[in-house]
């Protein structure tokens, strides 16, 4: 039996937050959710939406599951149409939409290679022919290969890391800046390990520093335009991610080097993500947030 507790903010509510996972592995990146035991959380259905994201669209890259999954449900609780754009993880992508959906929202799905550069455009352009606009961009895509020493990172691992993590932010950013008008947003999912480091992921802790770079250096460029740039920094978190890059041992206590002593759900971090694409945040521009479970960072 996985050891749990029952957590939900200051209420002890419905849900049971896992303090350790059962041994397992996925031998393909990105990762399945459908396969993952448990199942990360990636709906709050204690957020009860307010209309902060009424008659928006946004796209979410990595949007099929973890972290991008709960964006999109927070999303559209808010009231925003989304498109996903996922590499081949059809089955969970389709259960996204499916709740998206229930939420009122309208999902569009993607599936295409963001690693290569003319896919940005045409992810734009299906968009703005599906919706007719285009007011977030939350990019989230993301990949991971542990190595004991830099030794191991071979050039076609430390490519496929650059070309997934990094890469797609500029040619997504391109494509869409056109069709952004003042008042629109751009989001990315960055790292705790940017600023704490990772021993294992050397590589993967370097395109996350380029992210915090990216996000203030763009930030500063578009904010004339009244387009706002910021990120956020999750800590641990119980994603396909995890299963699909770490071996089933170290699985077993992820997250549990935290303050809190436990990894964090996804609909932990949609509130965050919200929040940066709401007018609430319209003060908030080249930021990186953070939601790790306690860990310092020096920002």
């Amino acid at each position: 039996m996985i050891p749990m507790y029952p957590y939900f903010g200051y209420e002890k509510r419905c849900h049971l937050q896992p303090l350790t996972f059962p041994p397992q592995h996925q031998d393909m990146q990105p990762g399945l959710q459908y396969l993952m035991t448990p199942t990360p959380i990636s709906d709050n259905p204690h957020y009860k939406g307010s209309g902060k994201l009424a008659g928006k669209v946004a796209i979410i890259t990595g949007g099929d599951s973890g972290i991008g999954r709960a964006v999109a449900i927070g999303f559209a609780k808010e009231g925003s149409d989304v498109v996903i754009v996922y590499l081949y993880e059809k089955e969970d992508a389709i259960e996204t939409k499916q709740m998206v959906e229930k939420y009122g929202g309208r999902c569009l799905l993607i599936e295409c290679d963001l690693r290569q550069p003319s896919t940005s455009k045409a992810v734009v352009k299906m968009t703005l022919e599906h919706y007719g606009r285009l007011d977030t961009l939350v990019l989230n895509q993301g990949v991971q290969f542990p190595q004991e020493s830099i030794l191991n990172i071979s050039d076609e691992q430390l490519e496929d890391t650059y070309r997934t993590n990094i890469f797609p932010m500029f040619d997504m950013t391109k494509a869409a800046l056109p069709y952004l008008q003042p008042g629109s947003t751009i989001i990315s999912t960055a790292s705790v390990t940017a600023y704490a480091g990772a021993p294992l992921l050397v590589d993967y802790s370097s395109t996350k520093g380029a992210i915090v770079s990216f996000t203030r250096s763009l930030s500063l460029q578009l904010v004339s335009k009244g387009i706002r740039v910021n990120a956020v920094a999750p800590g641990p978190i119980w994603t396909p991610l995890i299963v699909s890059s770490y071996s089933a041992e170290y699985v077993k206590t992820f997250g549990m080097e935290t303050p809190m002593k436990r990894a964090g759900q996804p609909y932990e971090l949609a509130p965050t993500y919200i929040y940066l694409a709401s007018d609430d945040s319209s003060f908030v521009t080249g930021q990186v947030l953070h939601v790790n479970g306690g860990v310092m960072t020096e920002t």
